[in-house]
């Protein structure tokens, strides 16, 4: 003989409740699921051109030789900043202007001395001795902020000024 088997009604309530609960359950996860997916494929064909079939692999692959070829042209960026950079520390950066007036029989400051150095004092001073009868312009090089030819005054002080400058 077969035992029939028989549950009480409050245990059989209690597995038909966890039974919907389960249920309700694993459909609150099949719709996040669904949610997940609908959002994934929205994001794949931001990545697609127009009329693209790919799958994610080849997208993925294109992806990654766009950044690759970023990566080329940010090193050739950087290189091509330390190049500008190295040049512009040779370059005309700080300048210095004295105006004076070097003859007593003249009106006016209309001599004057120039100083056009680069960022490590090195460059040239221009100096331009103006008289009655006619103008005179001289120019000495100048290294790390001195010359070997002797300097007037007025063309040290033009140097000083532009040394001075924040370079």
């Amino acid at each position: 003989m077969v035992a029939a088997m028989t549950l009480e009604p409050a245990i059989l309530s209690i597995l038909v409740l966890v039974g919907l609960v389960l249920v309700l359950l694993l459909g609150v996860w099949v719709a996040s699921l669904q949610r997940s997916e609908v959002r994934l494929r929205s994001r794949l064909r931001r990545l697609l051109a127009d009329g693209e079939r790919d799958g994610l692999d080849e997208v993925l692959d294109r992806v990654l030789a766009r950044v690759e070829g970023l990566g080329v042209r940010v090193e050739a960026l950087n290189a091509l900043q330390h190049e500008l950079a190295a040049l512009t520390e040779r370059s005309i950066r700080r300048v210095g202007i004295v105006r004076f007036n070097p003859f007593a029989d003249t009106g006016g400051d209309q001599s004057f001395a120039l100083a056009l150095l680069d960022a490590r004092g090195n460059g040239i001073v221009i100096s331009s001795l103006h008289s009655r009868a006619d103008t005179r312009i001289f120019i000495k090089a100048v290294s790390g902020g001195r010359s070997v030819h002797a300097l007037s005054a007025e063309e040290q002080d033009a140097i000083r000024q532009a040394l001075a400058q924040r370079a």
